[in-house]
């Protein structure tokens, strides 16, 4: 119990952080038109953050998956709920300030996002999310497998800044999407729903890479 406690308090710290990332992200598009590069590159403070911080974020601790045992997806679930909170947690202490509320806040501008994607088909945000997590596998692992201090931070912000620009699926940033806009309160089954597929869409992507790997050691 204690351990997933631990964990738990770790997730929801790791859900801050990538909060954090998409609110400067959404400052960003909120304060200069076209910026999506600059608020992708910005918004990967947040994993820098976990990272280097030791937190729990579902998104790459699911790459692992095979690596443990099975009661290891009692712990995924466990800091995925933790993301959850966290995201939204700060989400909910945004809304009560400036920076939310009026013709420019940043709940406006994640409400025009978050209103696409509830729009796209559930297949369609399923592969997005795959293609997303394969970047965040070669940004984590690439952060602990990189002898060069250099290697490690650039394997972190480009994979962020790479899957933001593409417009892939990130189940944690968009929790906290779904969250300071309001939709996830608004319409929270057809949310829930979505963010469990964009989710399970991650799992399958991060994984991807170990399972051929592994795959082609055996061959060898």
């Amino acid at each position: 119990m204690k351990k997933h406690l631990a964990t738990f308090v770790y997730a929801i710290l790791a859900g801050i952080c990538i909060g954090l990332g998409g609110t400067v992200f959404l400052r960003v598009k909120d304060l200069f038109v076209g910026a999506n590069i600059v608020g992708a590159l910005l918004f990967s403070i947040g994993l820098f953050a976990i990272c280097t911080r030791g937190y729990n974020l579902f998104t790459g601790k699911a790459c692992y998956l095979f690596d443990n045992k099975p009661d290891y997806l009692i712990t995924l679930l466990v800091i995925w709920l933790g993301n959850l909170v966290g995201t939204c947690f700060l989400a909910l202490v945004e809304n009560l300030t400036t920076i939310c509320g009026t013709e420019a806040g940043i709940n406006v501008t994640a409400k025009a996002m978050v209103e696409g994607k509830m729009a796209t088909g559930l297949g369609s945000i399923f592969l997005l999310a795959c293609i997303c997590n394969i970047f965040i596998y070669l940004a984590v692992n690439g952060y602990a497998k990189n002898p060069h201090q250099m290697g490690k931070y650039l394997a972190l912000f480009l994979g962020v800044t790479v899957f933001i620009v593409s417009g892939m699926e990130h189940s944690m940033a968009d929790m906290y999407y779904w969250s300071v806009s309001g939709v996830l309160y608004g319409q929270p089954g057809e949310s829930l729903l979505r963010l469990v597929v964009i989710s399970l869409g991650n799992v399958v992507g991060g994984v991807f890479f170990p399972v051929v790997e592994s795959w082609k050691a055996k061959l060898e």
